[in-house]
């Protein structure tokens, strides 16, 4: 590889993640933390990375008022998007912004191994696990 695409790798880009360098691990996942700070929402993203994705939960709808005023509790159903409040839509696109950006810095021979896992944590861990049990080869 010439000088100025290794300078260009190593540097990254603001609109592609930087790509997994087997031979540098640890920097590749340091450049993939600046890269997903630096993004709208990053702190979400990396939140998804660190912690899971974003649990929706559950939640029991109020049927109008029975007798004398008392409040009655519908079924309990599992919570849609629309039952987000602002600051839970955030980390719920956060999610899916993660695990674009883990894809998309992994090379395709390692995608092809992990491409079945749907949340950034699962990825970022079966790529750390991948690297230390010497899979992705150096």
């Amino acid at each position: 590889m010439s000088r100025m695409q290794e300078d260009i790798q190593y540097a990254g880009s603001d609109t592609r993640p930087p790509m997994l360098d087997r031979t540098d691990f640890e920097s590749w996942q340091q450049r993939i933390r600046l890269y997903c700070l630096g993004k709208d929402n990053g702190e979400n993203i990396m939140k998804s990375i660190k912690e899971g994705p974003f649990q929706m939960g559950t939640v029991s709808d109020v049927i109008t008022g029975g007798t004398e005023g008392a409040v009655q509790q519908g079924p309990v159903r599992a919570r849609v998007l629309n039952d987000l409040s602002a600051e839970e839509k955030e980390r719920y696109k956060a999610d899916i912004r993660a695990t674009n950006i883990l894809l998309q810095g992994i090379p395709k021979d390692i995608y092809s191994l992990i491409n079945h896992y749907t949340d950034a944590k699962d990825i970022w861990e079966k790529s750390v696990d991948r690297h230390h049990s010497g899979s992705i080869g150096r």
